[in-house]
């Protein structure tokens, strides 16, 4: 079970929108952002009449803020498009590409990478970072101030037990990564054998199964996308039933934003 919904996120963006000072929404620089994990940055720190595009996955479901990019315009992350929108900003952190990015700032059209976090400081800067170029700087301080308590929240629940994150392709994650962050936060010690990304075969899993699993994506699948995962192994599927402790959706560990303290405080509910 989550504490924040999207109708919570919503009620804080009400509030910082006070602590901003209440100006005219139009004075906030015109703002597209490329891809998925920007579009949440935006989404949390832009005006709405600021925002001149969005990626065309700003509504899908693993897109935590989805429906407040209801009624605002997807477009595609091409030179054209983004020209077409005349925004002053563009955000991204994977989306585009390098032609891209130097037709835009040939332009004069000021781009902001936002940086791929592997721990909650990063998020923190990534905040801090959009949050200054929008002229936003005390709603971004009031976002990481929640995401700052999510996290004193789940702080040291599973009191150093091990657990192993998992997906349903085998990927791990470890040391270095933001779902090891979110583990440690979490008070769960990582039993991923790298640091980094990597996957394990289904045969080492029921081979020798870990003590305990975080399972992510899981949530996210259809039906008829499980045969080629680890959903589709009945074997696999007992040994999870066993010792999952708690499945993670993507919408809070697809993107380095402060979503990850919410799933920090999944797994410390799932231990409480």
């Amino acid at each position: 079970m989550r504490l924040a919904s999207s109708s919570t996120v919503l009620g804080w963006l009400a509030a910082a929108a006070v602590l901003c000072g209440g100006g005219p929404a139009t004075a906030s620089p015109r703002v597209f952002s490329l891809d998925q994990c920007a579009d949440q940055y935006v989404l949390a720190l832009s005006p709405r009449p600021a925002i001149a595009g969005l990626s065309m996955r700003a509504r899908n479901a693993d897109s935590d803020l989805r429906a407040m990019a209801l009624g605002l315009p997807l477009r595609r992350a091409t030179t054209e498009s983004v020209l077409a929108a005349q925004p002053q900003i563009v955000v991204r952190e994977w989306g585009g590409d390098a032609r891209l990015v130097a037709a835009l700032r040939r332009r004069h059209i000021r781009v902001v990478q936002l940086g791929d976090a592997t721990d909650f400081a990063g998020v923190a800067a990534n905040i801090r970072k959009l949050a200054a170029a929008l002229g936003q700087a005390p709603a971004g301080e009031a976002l990481i101030g929640r995401m700052q308590r999510k996290l004193a929240a789940a702080k040291g629940a599973w009191a150093g037990a091990g657990a192993l994150y998992l997906t349903p392709g085998g990927e791990t994650a470890g040391r270095g990564t933001l779902v090891g962050a979110i583990l440690a936060a979490a008070g769960l010690a990582d039993l991923a054998p790298h640091a980094g990304y990597a996957s394990l075969s289904l045969e080492r899993l029921i081979a020798d199964p870990p003590s305990a699993m975080v399972l992510g994506f899981f949530r996210d699948l259809a039906a008829g996308n499980q045969h080629w995962t680890l959903a589709g192994n009945g074997r696999f599927r007992a040994i999870a039933k066993r010792r999952s402790i708690a499945s993670l959706p993507g919408k809070l560990v697809g993107c380095p934003t402060w979503f990850a303290a919410d799933a920090a405080v999944e797994l410390a509910q799932a231990r409480r």
